[in-house]
């Protein structure tokens, strides 16, 4: 059967298909080639250009504009060469080296070099950087930038209904007011927060051979400092260098960022289903998109599914980053070849990451504040206003505030006239009766507009 969207066994290739495409450059099998094509070809530059290790000239500017070419012109082709290779080799790692062999074989100068391509590496030299690159790719190009574009859509709800009081539930119990924008700028702050950890996370790279103790290298060229060597190769990649290792980089970094990225999206989980919540309390309904269907039986729904669905797809993303990071760090003794494989399943985790995210902005945009119905929930609660009463007797030295009003309201539904009969009895100076008598629910919210209006500039500035 011919692989397309239809018979393809992921979701992420099939139904989510449009939604990964982006992807596919990066993290599918072509990707990784590229990668590790990019990394065989620097490195051989490097040497290139060390004159204790090839010679004083360094290599031509038309040899280096040939070698930068392969890895800018790398097509669909050429991966399928260096698959054709493999089948030979039975090593991916190598396949790659092989090809750049061919592609150099036509040029006088280049083809001297040859020797020196994958010169005193362990395959792990090359993938460990070609997994940092895609790593750090992706967290720029695609997952802070869609966290980046969801934000944005979040601070403007949170802006827009800043001032807009909404029944608190804590324990799903009515409890004393809030602002509906508030509640959305929290989970400004706290993502914003997580992103800022994770966009931290160092991406570490080694280069050092079969042990991690440059070995080969010193045997061959025992003038080089080859850890400075190394560090300068690393960070010309645009990662931070891991001067001390086995064969393997340890892969703690990226449990560090699995971890980081697996904690933005239990907070998401948590917006998706406080969202969801209040869309089933009708605080917020959602547009209904022409042509849609909500349920295959009940005409009327217009059901919460991009929630559902981004709750769902970040759920299978954790599960996969989960493993991902209490994997990765363990290999036995020198190395064993358990993370390879493993390290091949990073794209999926991160599709699900970009399924989840656009998903949930979809939802954003659905969403219409229902204020009367949000309103009548402050109205048919003043019991709420309790705290504020036992807070001010408490302030005026009244024994037995609390218990009072726990005798008075709990489990009890009053009205606003049976509260201010109570404050009236109370000894309490006139100008604070006057102000609790005057009390509503919807103007008990304490300070939560000017939160909710720090949240969002904070956002703002360090988007500038």
């Amino acid at each position: 059967m011919e692989l397309s969207h239809l018979t393809a066994i992921s979701p992420i290739d099939g139904r989510y298909g449009s939604r990964t495409a982006e992807l596919r450059n990066l993290f599918s099998e072509y990707g990784l080639f590229h990668k590790r094509l990019e990394v065989e070809i620097r490195w051989l530059q490097a040497l290139a250009n060390h004159p204790g290790i090839t010679g004083p000239d360094g290599l031509s500017p038309a040899a280096v504009q040939a070698l930068d070419a392969i890895i800018r012109d790398f097509s669909q082709a050429d991966a399928a060469r260096i698959k054709q290779l493999e089948k030979t080799t039975n090593h991916d790692v190598k396949a790659v080296e092989y090809f750049i062999r061919e592609k150099i074989s036509g040029d006088d100068e280049l083809r001297s070099l040859s020797e020196f391509i994958h010169f005193a590496c362990t395959s792990e030299d090359i993938n460990n950087l070609s997994q940092g690159l895609q790593l750090a790719e992706a967290r720029e190009k695609h997952l802070c930038a869609a966290l980046s574009s969801l934000l944005d859509e979040l601070s403007d709800l949170a802006e827009r209904w800043a001032a807009q009081p909404m029944l608190s539930r804590t324990h799903g119990q009515p409890a004393s007011p809030t602002t509906l924008g508030k509640e959305l700028a929290v989970f400004v702050h706290r993502l914003q927060r997580q992103i800022d950890l994770f966009r931290q996370v160092e991406i570490l790279g080694k280069m050092n051979g079969a042990v991690g103790n440059f070995n080969a290298h010193l045997v061959a060229c025992p003038g080089v400092d080859w850890m400075e060597f190394s560090r300068n190769f690393v960070e010309s990649l645009g990662l931070s260098h891991n001067p001390h290792t086995t064969q393997v980089e340890a892969h703690d970094y990226q449990a560090e960022y699995f971890q980081a990225l697996g904690r933005i999206n239990t907070i998401l989980v948590d917006l998706c289903r406080d969202t969801w919540g209040y869309i089933a309390l009708d605080y917020f309904r959602l547009k209904a998109v022409a042509g849609e269907t909500g349920s295959s039986t009940m005409p009327h729904k217009v059901n919460p599914i991009d929630f559902e669905n981004a709750e769902g797809n970040l759920g299978v993303a954790n599960a996969l980053l989960g493993f991902l990071a209490e994997k990765l760090p363990v290999s036995r003794w020198q190395r064993d070849l358990t993370d390879s494989t493993v390290n091949r399943n990073t794209g999926s985790a991160i599709a699900h990451c970009l399924i989840a995210y656009q998903s949930c902005l979809k939802g954003l945009g659905k969403l219409e504040a229902n204020a009367d119905r949000i309103n009548a929930d402050l109205d048919d609660n003043p019991e709420v206003l309790a705290e504020a009463i036992q807070t001010a007797m408490r302030r005026h030295g009244i024994e037995g505030s609390y218990e009072q009003l726990r005798e008075l309201t709990r489990g009890q539904r009053l009205d606003r006239e049976a509260l201010r009969k109570f404050t009236a009895g109370l000894d309490l100076p006139a100008d604070v009766k006057a102000t609790l008598s005057d009390l509503a629910p919807r103007d008990y919210i304490g300070n939560a507009v000017e939160q909710t209006g720090q949240i969002i500039a904070g956002w703002k500035e360090g988007k500038g």
